[in-house]
């Protein structure tokens, strides 16, 4: 099969990765990828964005089998676009990408079918907004509608703060038309999960749960980000939780959207949040998990081809995944500033001493080739705010962080930043 990943992050070098090892694939390209993924796939300078030129090169190129990274594509009916050439694409329709494009519209859904998240108001005006907020209790949560890359979620512990984040999306503009619309909703306070399945539209397959680390700095502490480290398997997900995830949230709605006439195929995220009153959904994604993927591919034993294929052609019923029963730690390399301004073009060291490690595997999220200052040779140089995705493998979680961060310890640029407590969380379950 001649196979086409689009996206540029750690997230598309992980499902390259996993992909290559396909006796299904034949050809692998990336559009259009970064430097670190051409070991791996042929890059194609196209971008994930531009849907006619992605379009017009999978027909050119005879593309068996598109898989779709990013979001924006996926908002932007990129699957719709691709299956009206023929073209087998892994991934929901517009309409159902909308789970992610809309967290309103994802909200309603939840509200219809009674799955259980945090109560909500949905305003178009600032004014109401914060006439609302005269009457609320902290900690609050305030949330853009559209797509905001992992930064339109906001925290606010106090009325005040509560009142910046209302003005800074709808009075600034900060996020541009994707706060035209605002959610303010209850903070849910437990311990975060993430549940990844992959629907066919009727039948679902779970894959292994993880956990991400969003805030920037350790005990959870900053800004928001895309995600600064994940795990997986989470501890704190048990048989018996993970029961109630599928049959209070998975399930209600993929069963919800088939009902209403257009069923969700291809990867579904959803953000738990683990509260005294049991699992409540934070988030839904309408794709895989970015840092959740880097952690989970390595520990996937089945074939990700002949999963997402099952999956476009209705084939899901009665499967299931077979797994490495090693846990995943997944730490990102960020540049300093992120998520706020950062420099690029910085040269990268250690990569090929970390990456020989055993069950140690980079992942390259914002990376790029260069040419060292000091005697003109090449060599990898920054080119994002996350920047690398160290991964490692371990025999029990203490022993995947600790592989994880000596990998680490090899690599290092100017500024470069990470956090430190990647897993302990799942350590300290575990004791």
């Amino acid at each position: 099969m001649r196979i086409l990943v689009i996206g540029s992050g750690g997230r598309e070098h992980a499902l390259c990765w996993k992909i290559a090892q396909s006796k299904l694939c034949d050809k692998l390209y990336a559009a259009p990828g970064n430097d670190g993924i051409s070991g791996t796939a042929e890059l194609v300078g196209i971008r994930a964005d531009d849907i006619t030129g992605l379009l017009n090169f999978a027909l050119e190129k005879k593309i068996d089998l598109t898989v779709v990274g990013p979001e924006a594509a996926l908002v932007a009916g990129i699957v719709d676009r691709f299956e009206s050439k023929g073209l087998k694409i892994f991934g929901p329709s517009k309409n159902r990408a909308l789970v992610e494009g809309s967290k309103i519209f994802s909200k309603e859904l939840m509200a219809r079918w009674g799955i259980p998240t945090a109560d909500f108001k949905v305003f178009d005006n600032a004014d109401e907004a914060l006439k609302y907020l005269t009457v609320k209790e902290t900690p609050l949560v305030v949330k853009a509608d559209g797509l905001c890359g992992g930064k339109g979620v906001l925290v606010c512990k106090t009325i005040g703060i509560a009142r910046d984040a209302v003005n800074e999306m709808m009075m600034k503009r900060s996020f541009g038309d994707a706060a035209n619309r605002i959610i303010i909703e209850e903070c849910l306070i437990g311990e975060e999960a993430s549940i990844i399945v992959v629907s066919d539209g009727k039948n679902v397959v779970p894959l292994a749960s993880s956990q991400d680390h969003k805030r920037v700095f350790d005990g959870d502490r900053g800004p928001n980000t895309g995600g600064m480290g994940a795990y997986s398997p989470a501890p704190v997900v048990t048989g018996s939780i993970f029961k109630e995830i599928m049959d209070k949230v998975i399930l209600p709605m993929i069963k919800g959207m088939a009902e209403e006439g257009e069923p969700y195929k291809g990867a579904l995220y959803a953000g738990i949040m683990l509260t005294k009153e049991g699992p409540k959904v934070l988030e839904f994604n309408a794709r895989f998990g970015d840092p959740e993927t880097q952690a989970i591919m390595p520990r996937l034993k089945s074939d990700l081809v002949d999963l997402m294929m099952r999956s476009i052609e209705g084939r899901l019923e009665n499967y299931s995944l077979s797994w490495d029963p090693r846990p995943c730690v997944s730490v990102v390399a960020a540049s300093g500033g992120y998520p706020g301004g950062y420099k690029k073009g910085i040269e990268i060291k250690g990569l090929a001493s970390a990456g020989a490690l055993k069950d140690v595997v980079i992942f390259h999220a914002g990376t790029r080739f260069g040419r060292r200052a000091t005697d003109g040779g090449s060599t990898f140089l920054t080119n994002g705010g996350r920047v690398l995705n160290v991964t490692a493998l371990g025999l029990d979680i203490k022993d995947a962080v600790n592989n994880c961060y000596n990998a680490l310890g090899k690599i290092s640029f100017d500024g470069m930043h990470y956090r430190r407590d990647i897993g302990l969380r799942a350590v300290k379950n575990l004791n």
